[in-house]
């Protein structure tokens, strides 16, 4: 087994605010895995985007998966899972017409929680996603 393929690589993305160090990290890449976990709406300042907001919190949740995606080398194509947290399941169809701004043809695959307490209070979804860089269809 080549050693490089196993090696842990974090990612980092101007476009979205990073975690206090020792907390975690928001994109890990293992060989071309791509490992995102906990996307929600915060701006770079801090503040949660689209307060009340189902639809633009979905919106700027998938933008940043979007962001560490390009950052780790792969496309939005190249998303293979997407795990989606709502806080409330009524929140389901706005995630849905935001999804089809980032998906095409055959959507990843997909678990959707709904009803679930997120770490701030105003964030209404959050979203960890898989891919495999070179995976998908390029544009």
């Amino acid at each position: 087994m080549n050693k490089s393929a196993t090696k842990i690589r974090r990612v980092i993305s101007a476009e979205v605010r990073e975690p206090e160090p020792g907390l975690w990290s928001n994109c890990l890449v293992v060989g071309d895995q791509v490992f995102i976990s906990g996307q929600v709406a915060r701006a770079s300042g801090g503040g949660i985007v689209g307060v009340d907001d189902p639809y633009l919190q979905s919106v700027t949740a998938l933008e940043h998966v979007r962001a560490l995606m390009e950052a780790a080398g792969g496309t939005m194509s190249d998303v293979v899972k997407l795990t989606i947290y709502l806080t409330d399941i009524h929140h389901r169809p706005a995630f849905i017409e935001a999804r089809r701004l980032f998906f095409t043809g055959d959507y990843p695959t997909a678990v959707l929680v709904g009803n679930v307490t997120l770490a701030a209070e105003g964030l209404l979804v959050e979203i960890d996603a898989l891919g495999i860089i070179g995976a998908g269809r390029r544009p």
